[in-house]
């Protein structure tokens, strides 16, 4: 049954581009100067932050050109459609492509504030990741409160204010953190240690799932590269090492190892209600690791350090949530899978998201799939997830 009217498409997974003034409209005055502020280089826009230049503003920020035109970033504002940097406008933008709600991720900061991890100045990183999340909550998705899911970013790189501010974002209303897709490449603990446990108990008590969306730990993946070290490093390199299409194939596999990671990490066990949002991983891939897990779980667990008595496909069901943009492959084997565990994401202003046309592809490669189905796989999965209820009175946006 194709999708129908009635279901409205809440995007897990979609960006915004911070405009010019976002933290210095927030930074004390004598921060301002070192924060992250847009200057202007040989014609470019790019950001300043912490004495040091970063190359991009819009992290491939290519809707509305044709295909022959996309890049890794457009260099200037004007070269970007106003739906990535102004609510309003995205509010028009969503309108146009029949989505109804959005989580979106940041871009400066990196997807889970890994440019704040790697800058100098704690203080002035800590005054930065609080400052994205008050202009995402107070001024991007007060803009349209009903159409913009509040998300936040932590200071990963000290688990005492990642806790604070996890609490205090949970009291701001925010649905969700953004958390690396592995910590372990940042030099940061893995999630087998008991480093993370404060948070997790955070996110568990406030039913607040935790978001890693690949690539947020700064890990490339792929074997052909010069280097593996950050996302900007293997872009400035790829004339002379693999095509970066590589790593835009398989940077699901990131999800895959952050997955199986914690199917055996015993946290899952030891925090009943912690949840995690596979953010842009697909999940076509899911059928075939929760069957391997299962199989080495069946075999290997009674000499090794594992759960003895937890099924691995069976925690995936309890804590995991696998997005897909375009993933026939995952959506022919959806109940393999956990047909109330799949959401839809946009990834809007992206190269790989289908706007202007997302809802007419949803519909496309949903058009097999029931009607009670289509209507958990385009929203109430995600509501449920991001506790983000449908309004009494919304108006459904369907073009």
């Amino acid at each position: 049954m194709p999708l129908q009217d009635t279901h409205q498409i809440v995007s897990v997974d979609d960006h915004l581009i911070e405009h010019p003034r976002v933290w210095q409209d927030r930074l004390p005055e004598k921060f301002r100067e070192a924060g992250p502020r847009i200057v202007e280089v040989d014609g470019q826009h790019l950001w300043s932050y912490d004495n040091t230049l970063y190359p991009t503003i819009g992290l491939n920020a290519v809707a509305g050109k044709p295909p022959e035109e996309w890049g890794t970033d457009p260099v200037r504002y004007e070269d970007m459609i106003p739906g990535c940097y102004d609510p309003v406008a995205r509010v028009a933008d969503m309108d146009l492509d029949g989505v109804q709600a959005a989580l979106c991720f940041p871009s400066f900061p990196g997807f889970a504030g890994g440019t704040f991890y790697r800058g100098k100045d704690r203080d002035l990183a800590l005054l930065s990741v609080k400052a994205w999340n008050d202009f995402h909550v107070d001024e991007w998705c007060a803009a349209a409160p009903d159409r913009f899911i509040p998300l936040g970013i932590l200071p990963i790189w000290d688990i005492d204010a990642s806790v604070a501010e996890a609490e205090r974002l949970a009291a701001k209303g925010v649905r969700t953190v953004s958390f690396p897709d592995s910590p372990v490449p940042l030099g940061l603990p893995s999630f087998h240690s008991d480093h993370w446990d404060d948070l997790w108990q955070v996110c568990s008590d406030a039913g607040m799932p935790v978001s890693l969306h690949f690539g947020a730990g700064g890990y490339v993946p792929g074997f052909s590269f010069t280097k593996t070290s950050t996302f900007q490093d293997d872009l400035a390199t790829q004339q002379i090492a693999a095509p970066f299409a590589v790593a835009i194939t398989i940077f699901a596999t990131n999800l895959m190892w952050s997955t199986v990671d914690l199917l055996f990490s015993g946290k899952l066990q030891k925090f009943p209600n912690l949840q995690f949002s596979l953010s842009e991983g697909g999940i076509g891939w899911v059928p075939y690791i929760l069957e391997r897990a299962d199989y080495v779980w069946e075999r290997h667990r009674y000499y090794q350090a594992i759960d003895f008595d937890s099924r691995p496909s069976e925690l995936f069901r309890s804590h995991f949530w696998g997005c897909f943009i375009d993933d026939e492959h995952g959506l022919s084997n959806r109940h393999a899978i956990g047909i109330d565990r799949i959401c839809l994401e946009i990834d809007f202003p992206h190269s790989d998201s289908n706007w202007p046309n997302s809802r007419k592809r949803a519909a496309e490669v949903l058009a097999t799939v029931p009607d009670d189905e289509c209507a958990l796989i385009v929203e109430d999965n995600a509501r449920r997830m991001l506790n983000f209820p449908r309004p009494a009175d919304a108006k459904v946006a369907a073009v």
